[in-house]
């Protein structure tokens, strides 16, 4: 299963990306995250399905000193392999 995710809010300079890695690394899933532009953060997540609604879960949340005011979720087809999850810049 995979999943998109544009998160917005207080979400960069908060470590979000870091601890966003560690998370998904502990549930092993594999894809990216990476701060956007317009000062939010995009994951893409690819993963057994019940690890995905637990990373969710935290995204929703995120880091100690993030403030998450929305997050966007969407279901694509899997497209792209992952051999892990990375931060990109």
């Amino acid at each position: 299963m995979q999943v998109h995710l544009i998160i917005s809010g207080r979400v960069q300079g908060v470590f979000f990306r870091a601890n966003t890695k560690e998370v998904a690394d502990r549930l092993g899933l594999k894809g990216y995250v990476r701060n956007t532009e317009d000062g939010n953060v995009e994951v893409v997540a690819v993963g057994d399905e019940s690890k995905i609604k637990d990373f969710i879960e935290w995204c929703k949340k995120g880091p100690r000193h993030a403030e998450v005011e929305d997050i966007k979720i969407g279901y694509p087809e899997v497209k792209e392999e992952f051999k892990e999850f990375e931060i990109r810049y």
